[in-house]
């Protein structure tokens, strides 16, 4: 189910108001705006104040010279919410057809973001898409992503790829397909050590009962595959977790 069917969404990030433009009538899921993508970003808010006393997350939520890359950014919510909130080193990312959606909700929050963020397109199984984006990355953002079982092998490849040894995956996430839920979890818990936000740590006006938000690094190894980033171990590894070949801009990810 979609957060809503208005056409424009506001959200109140800090002290700005995003406004998001979207497109339900659209063949594309991106071009809507989707519930995960507000509850993430207003988790990151409530914990912003590195000050707080005994805030949890104050390690976590500290942006300060850190890099960051979005998948499936789709209308940019999470990626334009979390520069607001100080992760201002941060790339958007999504397949070809969202573009027009993204560019458009960047011009109209121009103002409020004073910039215009980088963007990029980018297919999860496109190595040279990838390996441009100069990974690898402190953050890797990621929000209603995991929606097509063909996609999820590449999903969490391109995760594994981009995301930096000690970096961290902010994942939005609410089931929309069992099949793609079971797969997605069972790669994830190969390559991430994964930890659920609790619920009543989330935003109380958007902690939605069937969206969450985890926290994922990468498992400590001995040696992994993409230190180097080389064309042949991404191959491999895409290859590990999808097998055939996908028409990704069919299956819309990211």
């Amino acid at each position: 189910m979609k957060f809503t069917d208005s056409p424009v969404v506001e959200l109140p990030v800090g002290t700005a108001v995003l406004s998001l433009q979207q497109d339900n009538g659209s063949m594309h899921v991106g071009t809507s705006v989707w519930p995960c993508s507000l509850v993430l970003v207003k988790f990151i808010d409530r914990w912003a104040p590195l000050t707080t006393p005994e805030n949890p997350y104050s390690h976590l939520i500290d942006f300060r010279s850190k890099r960051a890359v979005e998948l499936g950014t789709g209308c940019g919510v999470a990626g334009m919410g979390l520069f607001l909130l100080g992760l201002t080193d941060i790339v958007l990312t999504d397949i070809s057809p969202v573009m027009p959606a993204l560019k458009r909700n960047l011009k109209v929050n121009k103002r409020v973001l004073g910039k215009n963020l980088k963007h990029s397109v980018l297919y999860w199984n496109n190595i040279d898409q990838i390996r441009a984006l100069n990974p690898p990355f402190d953050f890797v953002i990621a929000t209603d992503v995991v929606y097509i079982e063909e996609s999820v092998g590449l999903l969490v490849s391109a995760m594994e790829a981009l995301v930096s040894e000690n970096g961290v995956v902010l994942l939005g996430y609410q089931v929309r397909s069992p099949e793609a839920h079971k797969r997605f979890w069972e790669l994830c818990d190969e390559v991430f050590d994964i930890d659920k936000i609790p619920h009543d740590h989330l935003h109380p006006e958007y902690a939605y009962e069937e969206a969450d938000v985890y926290i994922m690094k990468k498992k400590k190894k001995k040696k992994q595959v993409l230190c180097q980033y080389d064309y042949f171990s991404t191959n491999k590894l895409l290859k590990k977790n999808n097998r055939r070949s996908w028409r990704v801009d069919k299956v819309c990810c990211g």
